[in-house]
């Protein structure tokens, strides 16, 4: 690797040197491939270690698919009530159509008079 400039690549360094070890050699977490191990110590180590992230990877989805599923229901019982709401509603409108459906009845006329007394 060629650094365009020797700053540069002091500071490369200087980053380099101030990293701590612990960083620079972290185990990055995944399945290993444990048969390529000599020692049966080192074999076993390998294989818990392949189990212990597999059981925190379905721990996470196990938590994730959950809070999905929460949603999932919480979206369900929202729109259960919009569709009880919106059914009275069309409820409502029906009622109102029947009633203007029906003619109005007529205005009841004046009863008719008693005929006069005839003297």
């Amino acid at each position: 690797m060629r650094f365009q400039s020797r700053s540069a690549f002091w500071v490369a360094c200087a980053v380099w040197i101030f990293v701590p070890d612990a960083v620079r050699a972290q185990d990055v977490p995944g399945i290993e491939i444990c048969t390529v191990e000599k020692t049966m110590e080192r074999r076993t180590s390998c294989l818990q270690s392949n189990v212990d992230f597999l059981k925190k990877s379905l721990d996470k989805v196990q938590l994730d698919g959950r809070a999905r599923l929460d949603a999932a229901n919480r979206q369900i019982e929202s729109l259960k009530a919009v569709v009880v709401s919106l059914q009275k509603t069309v409820g409502d409108l029906q009622a109102d159509a029947e009633k203007a459906k029906k003619p109005a009845a007529p205005p009841a006329s004046p009863a008719p008079a008693p005929p006069a007394a005839q003297k």
